[in-house]
């Protein structure tokens, strides 16, 4: 049912055996799409987003905005850029709402 099929990397340009054993596995996964990078280039992509920000997965750091606390008007520290037009509250404040 499977035969081997030659695909070409959409990286490198070079061509590279879809094997009929990798087109059960992708399968039984339900996969839909055929590989689109050859497993040089796939292992290279892989490298490179686990060496990303905080050392894998391509996560950023959330960026964290100053406010002053509308409960007690201490700072507070929150992830979101506070426009003014509702009140902000601290992580102690706003626990005890």
């Amino acid at each position: 049912m499977y035969v081997d099929e030659m695909l070409t990397c959409v990286d490198c340009g070079r061509q590279f055996v879809f094997s009929a054993g990798e087109q059960r596995f992708y399968e039984q996964k339900g996969f839909q799409n055929k590989p689109n990078r050859c497993p040089d280039c796939r292992a290279a992509r892989k490298a490179m987003r686990a060496s990303g920000p905080n050392g894998g997965g391509g996560q950023r750091t959330r960026e964290m905005f100053t406010a002053t606390c509308s409960g007690c008007g201490g700072v507070a520290e929150v992830p979101f850029n506070p426009r003014g037009d509702k009140p902000v509250y601290c992580r102690d404040c706003f626990a005890s709402r």
